[in-house]
């Protein structure tokens, strides 16, 4: 659950499950005007600008005392002392240059990697448009304030939590909070009070990015007061573990200290019993406690972990602390995450489904093969208004001139497919423009763009299978379209069955012509095929894997997909 700082606002008004009106009168905001200057420096003054909190740079004088905290440490500066008392000078040297020598090693290592990781966390400032007193402006993300009526578009890292006023077709990518790879739908309708994070489908939050659409949204939490605030503040207040050497050295520690003690008592005992003067036994008993302790013991242990830190930022690899370089060096077990780490976190059209049969898209030639023969549009009419269709209802766009694609992964990898094809969206717009859209939406599962194709009107459908497939009346098939019978449905819901337990994400696509464009779009249907994609394993993931096993680490995959998936990626 959320924390009640973000959820419940001063009125007990819960953004979430609230409607957008609710929100505007609960932060005392006209979203057509926005907040004045006066009502913007007063909410920063009272919730703090809109920062995550900052760690401290890191003390030298902290990190170079830190090499001095170990049990070790503290017991050869206890010989080091009675080094001293009996006058064993060249043993008293000795041990504080073991000790100096060891603080020197390892407070430079773990400086360069401190100020390293300080370097890294320092972000990019980020702007974001917003309305204020009926303007439009651009202002940088950290002045943000609750109540602010924020522009949302396309490509946008979210700046703050935010409550969704309207929606076109919006989608945000919430893999940083769930760890999911497919952007979430959004739209303005309220949801339960006890919705989940990843299910509160009108809210946007800080540090997502939004993948689709446009739209607007008020400010509901800033800084700290968010959903990744709340993360932040969980991972400050977390103790860190003694790593496994610290624990060992400890208890090593404490035996040496024991057994010398002991040792040197009975020397000492047994020196005065046979009748040798007290005082040189006691310097006896001390000088032999001294040369007990492993004066190399620390200095060892910290060349052998400065050593495998710098050998680990060769490989990219960067550790704060060098005790962190033997914990990795314990791990026994590896619990990954399947998308967006063992996957490219990418959709790409795997096959395509059509009334004349099964296709499989070789992505690397861009050729459609049935039975092992290439296919093209021009030669096959059901694939071409499949991929005709596609490409209308989308909105992402391909990028031109090394610059990257932008919009819905699988919109992106529908786009590729039509364009290996020779089928261009623009050129597709340019003869048939879009006049309306139907935004995708949870309940239907759906959505849909409406085009002028001469005379009349071209109606192209995206979905779920089962919602699509519920709606269609007719299944295109060479050239002619056949009713969707009890057989036909069948026919199809097997198909389906067969593509997801192979571990593929399935989307239907349907289609009709109408002579008006305000016509239902989900009704009467003729379906054109189905596109099946898979999220294709990392090429790396297989040497990385082997590498752990060969080291004797199990690797756990955890994910919450469907099962039949994660054991397509797994195999």
């Amino acid at each position: 659950m959320t924390s009640d700082r973000n959820t419940h606002m001063a009125t007990g008004c819960i953004p979430h499950s609230s409607t957008a009106a609710e929100v505007a009168e609960a932060l005392s905001i006209d979203p057509a005007q926005g907040l004045t200057a006066a009502e913007t420096e007063e909410r920063r003054n009272r919730h703090g600008a809109n920062i995550l909190k900052a760690h401290p740079p890191a003390n030298p004088l902290w990190v170079l005392l830190k090499q001095f905290m170990s049990p070790v440490v503290y017991l050869l500066l206890g010989a080091a002392g009675f080094a001293l008392l009996i006058a064993q000078t060249i043993e008293f040297v000795a041990i504080l240059a073991v000790l100096v020598i060891n603080a020197v090693i390892g407070f430079i290592t773990e400086l360069r990697a401190v100020r390293s990781m300080e370097a890294l966390r320092q972000l990019a400032t980020r702007s974001v448009v917003v309305r204020r007193e009926g303007r439009i402006d651009t202002i940088p993300a950290e002045q943000l304030v609750r109540g602010d009526v924020v522009i949302i578009d396309a490509g946008d890292v979210i700046a703050a939590d935010m409550r969704i006023t309207s929606s076109a077709n919006l989608a945000s990518d919430e893999s940083a909070l769930t760890g999911e790879s497919l952007p979430v739908a959004k739209d303005v309708q309220p949801v339960a009070p006890d919705t989940l994070l990843a299910e509160r489908t009108c809210m946007l939050f800080k540090g997502c990015a939004i993948t689709r659409g446009t739209g607007e949204a008020i400010v509901t939490g800033t800084g700290m007061d968010t959903e990744l605030g709340r993360i932040s503040q969980l991972v400050e207040q977390s103790v860190p573990e003694r790593s496994p050497l610290e624990k060992q050295l400890e208890v090593l520690s404490r035996h040496l200290i024991w057994v010398t003690i002991l040792v040197a008592a009975a020397v000492g005992a047994a020196g005065m019993l046979a009748g040798q003067d007290v005082t040189l036994m006691v310097e006896t008993s001390v000088a032999l406690a001294v040369a007990a302790i492993p004066e190399g013991l620390p200095i060892v242990a910290t060349l052998a972990l400065a050593r495998g830190m710098l050998r680990m930022a060769k490989h990219n690899a960067l550790i704060e602390r060098l005790s962190a370089v033997e914990t990795l060096g314990s791990t026994t077990v590896i619990m990954t995450d399947k998308t967006g780490t063992l996957t490219e976190n990418r959709m790409h059209v795997d096959r395509v489904v059509t009334g004349d049969g099964e296709l499989d898209f070789d992505r690397e030639s861009g050729r459609f093969l049935m039975a092992g023969h290439g296919i093209s549009g021009t030669s096959n009419a059901s694939l071409r208004n499949l991929l005709v269709h596609a490409s209308l209802c989308n909105n992402a766009s391909l990028g031109v001139n090394g610059q990257p694609s932008s919009g819905d992964p699988m919109e992106i990898s529908l786009l590729e497919a039509a364009n290996a094809d020779g089928i261009e969206r623009s050129t597709l717009l340019a003869s048939c423009p879009e006049v309306a859209e139907h935004a995708f939406d949870a309940a239907t599962r759906m959505m849909a763009t409406v085009h002028k194709d001469g005379r009349n009107f071209t109606i192209a459908v995206k979905g779920a299978p089962e919602a699509v497939l519920e709606r269609v009346k007719r299944v295109s098939s060479a050239n002619r379209s056949v009713p969707f019978d009890r057989d036909q449905q069948q026919h199809w819901n097997d198909v389906c069955e067969v593509l997801a337990t192979q571990g593929l994400r399935l989307l239907a696509i349907a289609g009709k012509t109408a002579s008006k464009p305000d016509v239902p779009p989900y009704e009467d249907l003729t379906l054109l095929g189905i596109f099946a994609f898979q999220d294709p394993p990392r090429a790396d993931v297989a040497t990385a894997i082997a590498d752990a096993r060969r080291a004797g680490i199990n690797v756990i995959m955890v994910t919450g997909d469907h099962a039949a998936t994660a054991r397509h990626i797994s195999q």
